[in-house]
């Protein structure tokens, strides 16, 4: 069985981060775990929200992962400092697999900054460039290009072709809903391919990225070709959000065993 690590924030909610991975991992069959870089917990009562983990437990988790079990993949989400990223480089230079999928995780949907303003330009120098495939957003495809990606098709295509320039094999921008269909933009570095699906009228997408980073490292851990891979992962995706969870307030969460519930009948 493969094995996969997810270096990412806990949310509470249980709709995206690590939650979101282990739940995907586990509809994918691969053997998932998990290193926790902060809890985020919001509520009406909160005075904090994000709760950060120190450097030592982040290593000791990486470690333990790494003499135990071992992996074949490594997907990052929310790391949010300077500090957090320049360890999980120096966590990822510290083993010997290839297959890393960077999830820049920077803004959450209800609005939480989860990525701090100084640690942009290392997540994009040091991080990015050791990526098999980065997944941004539009949103945080603007942040990493510094100029606004509008939701366009050729301007999507530009983007994703501008982001590989940036230093990882593969960019795959989720590129949100243009006209009447969602739209995300691959590129390899030599030619891209939009793969569109019939955009939903819902609000409740909490951890749609997320479970689209966590498919797509679990293929990629099983060797599916990363086109093939990007395929699945928006065929995952759309099922997640057709068949949405409201929890009655605020943004729901994407349904994370949708693709299997509807392919078993």
């Amino acid at each position: 069985m493969k094995r996969v690590v997810t270096i990412a924030g806990a949310a509470a909610q249980g709709s995206a981060g690590i939650q979101a991975d282990l739940k995907t991992f586990q509809e994918r069959d691969v053997y998932g775990m998990a290193v926790i870089t902060a809890t985020v917990a919001r509520h009406s009562k909160a005075t904090k929200g994000i709760y950060i983990r120190s450097i030592e437990e982040i290593e000791d988790q990486f470690y333990t992962i790494q003499e135990r079990v071992g992996f074949d993949a490594i997907k990052t989400g929310m790391l949010f400092s300077e500090e957090i990223i320049k360890k999980t480089v120096e966590l990822i230079d510290s083993q010997s697999t290839s297959t890393l999928v960077v999830d820049p995780v920077m803004v959450g949907k209800m609005g939480s900054q989860l990525l701090q303003d100084s640690a942009i330009t290392v997540l994009k120098n040091e991080l990015i460039p050791k990526a098999t495939v980065i997944t941004p957003n539009r949103l945080e495809a603007s942040k990493l290009l510094d100029r606004e990606v509008i939701a366009e098709k050729s301007e999507l295509i530009q983007a994703a072709i501008d982001l590989h320039k940036l230093g990882a094999k593969h960019v795959v921008l989720t590129g949100g809903v243009v006209g009447q269909e969602a739209i995300d933009v691959y590129y390899n570095g030599q030619e891209s391919y939009v793969l569109r699906n019939e955009a939903i009228k819902t609000v409740n997408t909490s951890g749609a990225g997320c479970t689209f980073a966590a498919c797509l490292t679990a293929e990629l851990a099983k060797n599916t070709p990363v086109y093939e891979a990007v395929k699945i992962s928006k065929d995952v995706v759309y099922q997640a959000i057709k068949h949405s969870l409201s929890f009655g307030e605020g943004v729901g969460s994407v349904r994370h065993g949708a693709y299997r519930q509807c392919n078993d009948g």
